[in-house]
């Protein structure tokens, strides 16, 4: 296990996936210690989130099925308009970055999508869940599971 500290150490800008997303406005109560930190962390400017729109595609799924409107709220409010938090659009340069990262370490292309968001943003590492994307080198990969307060 790796502190939260530890880890963000020399970090300024944070790529954040999707998942963690969903566990700090869920209240995900497995990670929800560590992403609230973290999402606290953005909030009094000590770092920049940044994801992409992928983000949002992927959150609304559930609500919308749902119709849970209090939910697709939160989510847009927290990707949309939050101070210290960016949703990134995916554009050519994004785009380019991904297909290298997808052709150097056979992620799948969403995945791809959001470490050449995270990178393009000039992020020095990248919060998931997901271990495989761990074979990025291109910059920290913080894998929740592996984070401790």
């Amino acid at each position: 296990m790796i502190k939260v500290d530890d880890a963000l150490a020399g970090v300024t800008r944070l790529g954040v996936d999707t998942p963690a997303v969903i566990y700090f406005i869920e209240a995900n109560p497995t990670y929800d210690h560590i992403v609230t930190n973290i999402f606290q962390r953005i909030s009094n400017a000590a770092l920049l989130g940044i994801t992409s729109t992928i983000t949002l595609a992927e959150v609304l799924v559930q609500p919308i099925r749902r119709t849970d409107a209090t939910l697709v709220l939160q989510y847009s409010e927290l990707l949309t308009r939050s101070d210290n938090f960016r949703m990134l659009s995916i554009d050519r340069e994004v785009a380019e970055r991904a297909a290298h990262i997808r052709a150097t370490y056979n992620i799948r292309i969403p995945d791809a999508l959001q470490v050449g968001a995270a990178l393009s943003a000039g992020c020095e590492a990248f919060l998931t869940n997901d271990h495989d994307l761990r074979r990025v080198t291109d910059l920290r990969v913080l894998v929740l599971d592996e984070l401790e307060l």
